[in-house]
């Protein structure tokens, strides 16, 4: 015998069929202020950020720690031992700051997460000619995973992107929606877009 779905688990198909809605009142938000980064080496990131990605490098501060109780635990979710070495600030086009931290930690993972594991994430950059900012990569010896791809049959649909890595294995990616997203086209709404003025 089939059971008929309850009202409850009715109304929780529909929430999870429906386009997400913006319903959080987190006072004063405005946006994203920065992406924090933890690099091996970060001269090396700054300089690949500035020289090859055309960031801008504001300032550097630090160190904090070491400390003798557990600040850095309560306050970081890190290990007690952790030390902060340097952090500096950088700057990629219109979008959020990036903060560049320099760790060490007696618990540290050298290796970078991929994009599968839990907390593995990336950051785009959006560009006007896909094709011709992926020759600039290749032309400065940036490893490029393939060639820049459509994403059709999405929402993202108009928008084709291509993975790179940095220097120290992080993943990347390029971005590029000249007509802009099919989803804009078909809804009211629209992501946060780099183009636009500030």
């Amino acid at each position: 015998m089939i059971k008929k779905p309850t009202t409850f688990a009715f109304a929780t198909l529909c929430a999870l069929c429906a386009p997400m809605t913006a319903y959080a009142q987190m006072p004063g938000m405005h946006g994203t202020q920065h992406i924090g980064i933890t690099v091996p080496d970060v001269d090396e990131a700054v300089e690949f950020l500035v020289d090859v990605m055309g960031c801008e490098s504001f300032f550097s501060f630090g160190p904090f720690g070491p400390f003798d109780n557990d600040w850095m635990t309560e306050n970081l979710n890190v290990n007690p031992r952790a030390v902060i070495e340097v952090i500096t600030m950088v700057r990629c086009g219109n979008g959020p700051a990036f903060e560049i931290f320099k760790y060490t930690s007696p618990d540290q993972n050298p290796n970078p997460p991929k994009n599968s594991d839990i907390g593995g994430y990336h950051v785009a950059f959006y560009v006007d000619d896909i094709e011709a900012a992926t020759q600039y990569l290749h032309d400065n010896e940036v490893r490029v995973l393939e060639s820049p791809h459509p994403l059709t049959g999405t929402g993202l649909e108009g928008m084709d992107w291509v993975y790179f890595l940095t220097p120290w294995g992080m993943q990347m990616e390029l971005v590029s929606a000249p007509d802009g997203i099919i989803d804009e086209q078909q809804n009211d709404r629209s992501f946060w877009d780099p183009r636009a003025d500030l």
